[in-house]
């Protein structure tokens, strides 16, 4: 239950999202959003986590749930509620200063943005919102995504920035939020979640960003 923040989403987010569709004046086209989800889970699971935000926001938008790249190399910390596959985007190193696959990454993102676009914005989990967050500045910086349009608006779910607290920088990040992020953001901040930090931080990178915090932990959280 986010409280005060629920109106918000819904009168901020929404309006955001319908003003930014592409115009048609005989009928609003919802917006088009990719979704990238978190580290070792799969697009389905995403999709299960942000199916249960109420209908009155998920009408208004056309979600596609994309599934990483590269396989699990690892266990999944969701192996309990949900059944395999599970996919991750980029690899990194204990100390998550050495990164692997990422350009890798990006290179199969805009792929599918080309072959199934245009989207208008993105919104991740997790490792999913690292590189969500990341998109916007490598594409004002010519290092990733050009081939595509670049994004109108974020949902940040559970995020953090390059180089962060904890985070290192992949190559093609190194500039990604050398000036202040202009593409509007919002921004999903979890009370107990360990990247509640790492997502301040990363808010501070924007130029006005909508941030609703939630009492829950590293979740999708659920829009009472």
């Amino acid at each position: 239950m986010l409280g005060h923040s629920y109106p918000c989403f819904q009168t901020g987010l929404r309006f955001k999202l319908t003003a930014m569709a592409p115009e048609n004046h005989l009928k609003p086209k919802n917006p088009r959003i990719l979704c990238l989800h978190g580290f070792r889970t799969s697009g389905r699971i995403l999709q299960a986590g942000i199916g249960k935000w109420p209908d009155t926001i998920l009408r208004d938008l056309d979600l596609d749930f994309l599934d990483a790249p590269f396989p699990a190399t690892g266990k999944s910390d969701v192996e309990r509620f949900f059944d395999p596959p599970y996919y991750e985007w980029y690899q990194a190193n204990k100390g998550f200063k050495e990164y692997r696959n990422f350009e890798e990454c990006l290179a199969y993102i805009e792929d599918y943005m080309l072959k199934n676009g245009p989207f208008d914005g993105l919104l991740g989990f997790s490792q999913g919102a690292f590189l969500t967050a990341a998109i916007p500045g490598m594409q004002e910086q010519g290092t990733a995504l050009t081939k595509v349009p670049k994004v109108k608006f974020l949902v940040i779910i559970s995020g953090a920035k390059f180089p962060g607290l904890m985070f290192g920088e992949p190559k093609a990040a190194v500039n990604a939020f050398s000036s202040p992020v202009r593409c509007p953001s919002l921004h999903f901040i979890g009370e107990r979640d360990f990247l509640k930090t790492e997502g301040e931080v990363l808010v501070e990178s924007f130029v006005e960003p909508v941030v609703i915090h939630h009492s829950g932990g590293h979740i999708i959280p659920k829009l009472g």
